[in-house]
């Protein structure tokens, strides 16, 4: 980490980064090897430990000019690094407006995990496929809150120490998985285990950054595991009339004491292309 390039060419004879013209080298079917962050699209933020990273299409000459694609092979890269846990090298070049960027050249930032995709419209008002990478050295620590069921919407909490770490509160997600008693919302599956049942809490609206989702019970579901990874990669959305759609048939199922708030699911399927 932090070793220097003086241009991009000089990244090639090593496969450190193979394409000289593309700020993505990587395939659908191999996953993404390196990305450059050089400052041609504006839609990019780098935090450090963590970057909000635009896809590859439709851009000339720092603006967007027409619709990024999922089929595009940067971004298909970028799909398969983050399905199936592939690191990705991150390096910085001149042009990339960060205090982290070097005056000149390119710099290497260090190995970051891709862990969310998502499609939004750009600051042109064309459609853009986005990627939240962090270093990979970052984990989640829980944090466990005050018991009792409540829809209060605490921040996130951010704590510093050698990687920016999130702090989920955990007791919420308890509180809905005894509601439902552990069985998923959408198959209806309670998977036994040695100590009992288990399922998982699924925000809707993703906490982390730049999603910035409510850590309360109305952006949460209880979802069996198969269930939860589809709908974190948007194989399938809930309509307001709590009807799946995408490859999930029939309705979730909603307990009357469970107040879910819409603007999440109308969130979700505006992310993952279904609104």
């Amino acid at each position: 980490m932090g070793h220097h390039f003086e241009t991009r060419k000089e990244m090639m004879p090593s496969s450190f980064h193979r394409v000289w013209t593309s700020g993505i080298d990587g395939n659908g079917n191999e996953g993404t090897a390196a990305i450059v962050l050089s400052g041609g699209y504006s839609d990019d933020a780098d935090y450090g430990d963590e970057i909000i990273y635009t896809g590859a299409g439709g851009n000339k000459d720092g603006k967007q000019i027409s619709d990024q694609s999922w089929s595009q092979p940067g971004n298909a890269g970028l799909l398969t690094s983050m399905d199936q846990g592939l690191p990705v090298r991150v390096v910085r070049g001149h042009k990339h407006e960060s205090e982290r960027s070097p005056k000149s050249g390119y710099v290497y930032a260090g190995l970051y995990n891709v862990v969310d995709a998502w499609e939004e419209k750009g600051k042109e008002g064309f459609k853009i496929c986005r990627f939240r990478l962090v270093f990979s050295d970052q984990n989640l620590e829980p944090k466990i809150a005050e018991p009792s069921l409540d829809y209060t919407k605490k921040p996130t909490e951010r704590r510093t120490g050698t990687v920016l770490r999130i702090a989920r509160d955990t007791e919420k997600s308890r509180q809905i998985k005894k509601l439902y008693a552990y069985q998923c919302q959408v198959c209806g599956t309670a998977i036994r285990t040695k100590s009992g049942f288990y399922a998982e809490g699924a925000h809707i609206k993703p906490v982390g950054r730049p999603h910035d989702g409510d850590d309360s019970v109305d952006n949460l579901l209880c979802l069996c595991p198969n269930h939860h990874v589809m709908f974190d990669k948007g194989m399938f959305a809930v309509a307001d009339d709590y009807t799946l759609l995408g490859d999930a048939e029939g309705k979730l199922t909603v307990n009357s004491a469970h107040y879910i708030n819409l603007e999440n699911f109308s969130y979700h399927r505006i992310t993952h292309g279904y609104d």
